[in-house]
């Protein structure tokens, strides 16, 4: 918890509480439901919550938008979104129900009334959003594919409409077919060892009606 603190200090009572309880949330289903790794549910702060946060590094969402999360997991990066920005509509997907019966459980669990859960694919998804978020569920153009039609047309953040995505690596070869897209490595805004290969890319997408 103190980890989160130390990148985003102005954290209301209700969202340090909201932070503090993800722990003992993630613990308990985990050993019902593994959707988190060992390893990483012992880090669940750095490796899972953090991470998902470094995408609010890089655009803080306004009060009022509308944010998909693509193959959420177990609520990441949605749920750790969610708490930091409660007035902004998150609908978390993913089409593997024992892992959206967690995040049922820990949005619940921590009393989130922004968050919309549907266990489905992406491709099923109606509605449009100003961005749409993930954590590396398949390559850029696959995922492009999955999200085709999701993008509002009025633009109202500092970034254009489009695609949020947490990738790590080398994406030279990935990102070689889109030239609007930006990379924002994460290790300008955090400095532990784990982030040294991580990044967040942006890709505005054309609202196309």
């Amino acid at each position: 918890m103190d980890l989160i603190l130390k990148y985003f200090p102005h954290l209301s009572d209700k969202q340090q509480d909201q932070f503090e309880k993800l722990e003992t949330l993630y613990h308990d289903w985990n050993l019902k439901i593994n959707v988190v790794s060992r390893k990483d549910i012992d880090e669940l702060y750095l490796r899972h919550v953090l991470h998902s946060l470094g995408i609010a590094k890089i655009q803080s969402f306004h009060k009022g938008a509308r944010v998909l999360d693509v193959g959420t997991g177990g609520g990441f990066p949605g749920i750790p979104l969610a708490i930091l920005f409660p007035d902004t509509h998150f609908h978390l997907v993913d089409s593997i129900g024992k892992k959206i019966k967690v995040v049922e459980e820990v949005s619940q669990g921590l009393g989130l009334k922004n968050i919309e859960i549907t266990n489905d694919r992406a491709e099923n998804i109606t509605g449009q959003y100003d961005f749409i978020v993930s954590r590396a569920v398949a390559q850029m153009e696959t995922f492009v594919r999955w999200v085709k039609g999701r993008i509002a047309k009025k633009s109202t953040h500092e970034l254009k409409n489009g695609i949020l995505y947490l990738k790590g690596g080398d994406l030279t070869e990935e990102l070689a077919t889109y030239p609007k897209a930006r990379v924002y490595n994460l290790t300008d805004y955090f400095e532990e060892d784990f982030f040294e290969t991580k990044s967040v890319v942006h890709l505005p997408l054309k609202f196309k009606g």
